[in-house]
């Protein structure tokens, strides 16, 4: 991890794992405001005690998803602040309908926190591991879904998420990932981060990345083509919906090839998405890294997993030099 300078010590105090951040955020949220819920299914984390603390405002579901979001669009139509905490393939999945009727239907603003999203759940498998939310997500009516770059963007993300009027989806990780952020930050639904520029030269590859974990191996990347005289902006795609159309369209007008990479299904997620927009307005080719199309059938630590299906910065790097070679 890269000196953490003017974060060190929210670091040290928070940690690098974006689920403890998330939690942490829903509870001091909870101690400025009391309309702020938690609503869990049989999860929890002892290392944060909303439950302590807010015993009254802490509501068991037990691992009946459908019933949670259930549960949070009543309390939410209520003027609760409600979060839902679960697995990401639980709460985008078992309870899809509810999440469609019952809060995106009604506008309702709940919160939803997905946990194990893409293949961090690791050896748990694909019945655990879940690369197709934000397909599901980005695709309701009134949704807002979120897809920060690491603990300390995930905390903003949570803060952000009650302070915004509708339904919105945090997509967060399992375990700690890498810091991208080294000094405080804001956090601005809708609008792109340049975490890497090339300054006033021209750039030959803008890399738009997502999520925890992805945007510091886009960073890797990133080196590793510098290494090979290629110039590379990294972009941190933090929110999915809205996006960003104008900051996407900025990067394909400078650039001669955008990369989007995603701990996501190659399709439905941030690669069909900017797809979606350079054709429209300004037709550019879109080279896009994310996870195959298939069930994964081998199981491995979450890196493991990242590098076995495609996902390395030593692929992308490999793969985005062949592309410029042959172009």
């Amino acid at each position: 991890m890269a000196e953490l300078s003017a974060l060190s010590e929210w670091y040290t105090e928070y940690g690098l794992s974006s689920r403890v951040t998330a939690r942490r955020a829903q509870l001091e949220l909870a101690r400025e405001d009391d309309r702020v819920f938690s609503v869990e299914n049989d999860l929890g984390l002892p290392a944060v005690p909303f439950d302590k603390e807010f015993p009254d405002r802490y509501l068991q579901a037990g691992i009946a998803e459908a019933d949670q979001i259930g549960i949070a669009a009543g309390l939410a139509m209520r003027g609760k602040v409600p979060f839902v905490n679960t697995f990401a393939v639980f709460g985008t999945m078992r309870g899809c309908e509810q999440l469609r009727l019952d809060v995106c239907y009604n506008g309702a603003p709940v919160k939803l926190v997905g946990y194990y999203t893409g293949l961090s759940g690791g050896y748990a498998g694909p019945s655990h591991q879940c690369v197709e939310d934000i397909a599901v997500t980005t695709a309701m009516p009134g949704m807002t879904v979120l897809s920060p770059a690491d603990a300390y963007e995930t905390y903003l993300a949570v803060k952000a998420a009650a302070a915004h009027p509708g339904p919105v989806y945090v997509r967060a990780s399992r375990g700690p990932t890498p810091a991208v952020h080294d000094a405080p930050a804001e956090f601005r639904i809708g609008e792109v981060v340049v975490l890497r520029d090339t300054g006033d030269e021209p750039s030959d590859v803008s890399i738009l990345a997502t999520g925890c974990q992805i945007v510091p191996m886009a960073l890797a990347a990133a080196d590793l083509l510098a290494a090979n005289g290629v110039r590379a902006r990294v972009v941190n795609v933090h929110t999915l919906k809205p996006l960003d159309r104008a900051a996407i369209l900025a990067e394909a007008r400078r650039s001669e090839l955008l990369v989007t990479y995603e701990d996501h299904n190659r399709i439905g997620g941030l690669g069909s998405a900017v797809a979606g927009v350079v054709l429209a307005e300004h037709p550019a080719p879109v080279l896009g890294f994310g996870v195959p199309d298939q069930y994964c059938a081998q199981t491995a630590e979450y890196e493991e997993m990242l590098e076995r299906y495609g996902l390395g910065p030593a692929t992308v790097n490999a793969a985005v030099l062949r592309w410029l070679s042959a172009h």
